[in-house]
């Protein structure tokens, strides 16, 4: 049984989303406000945060930034509007996944049960620790360092990370990054990567994209570019 956090305003969408999804078998707890949320974030630590965009007094963007700045639980959007530019911005904020109201309970299901094996999977990965000299991975332990200093990432940056490296100096399309490092059970399509790769870059300073050892390959996808093995070419 997981433990979820609803953070919803209206009551009858609240309502429903705890009768949803104790009936798919979670432990469901909600939250009327932001600052309740975040309280119960912190204190309850919750395996998945269902966060409506559309709060009174703080909305559901400055939860999902605090929130981000102390944890990397899995997060869902609820938003009432389907534009792209909300889409564009919850992934940017650090938010996994998305749904615009009104959404079908199937979907609703199916997006939350694959956020929960996402994050339950990132301790399936190899234990065996990657370090390059400027980049290390534990993944037993679930830890990210760039020159020897902690950098924090979500449970699907930290996959990305991983999958790249673990495939260093290969170029991998966003549709094979999207296959290992995610699990799509509605094919929302290979935007996120761009946007993970984004974000992922500027956690771990790499913000130039000309130095980054993260690198775009035009037309086909991305690669781990090994530090060491750049500094001996030059």
């Amino acid at each position: 049984m997981s433990r979820l956090l609803v953070v919803e305003d209206d009551p009858d969408i609240a309502l429903a989303l705890r009768l949803l999804l104790t009936r798919a078998g979670h432990q469901v707890a909600h939250a009327k406000d932001g600052r309740a949320g975040l309280r119960d974030a912190y204190t309850e630590r919750p395996e998945l945060v269902i966060l409506d965009i559309g709060l009174p007094g703080m909305d559901g963007w400055q939860v999902l930034e605090r929130l981000r700045d102390v944890s990397d639980v899995p997060v869902l959007l609820l938003t009432a509007h389907g534009q792209e530019s909300d889409k564009v911005r919850g992934l940017r904020g650090g938010a996994d996944d998305y749904l615009t109201k009104p959404f079908t309970n199937a979907e609703l299901v199916a997006r939350v049960e694959a956020l929960l094996r996402r994050a339950a999977g990132a301790a399936s990965w190899a234990d065996e620790v990657y370090d390059d000299g400027v980049l290390r991975i534990d993944p037993a332990a679930r830890r990210t360092y760039v020159d020897g200093e902690e950098v924090r990432l979500t449970p699907t940056e930290f996959r990305l990370l991983n999958v790249l490296v673990r495939h260093v100096g290969a170029v991998l399309s966003p549709n094979q990054l999207l296959a290992q490092a995610w699990d799509d059970p509605t094919g929302i399509g290979p935007e996120r990567v761009k946007f993970a790769v984004l974000r992922l870059r500027r956690k771990l300073g790499w913000t130039d994209p000309e130095a980054s050892p993260i690198e775009s390959v035009r037309g086909f996808g991305y690669r781990y570019r090994r530090p060491a093995m750049e500094r001996a070419a030059e």
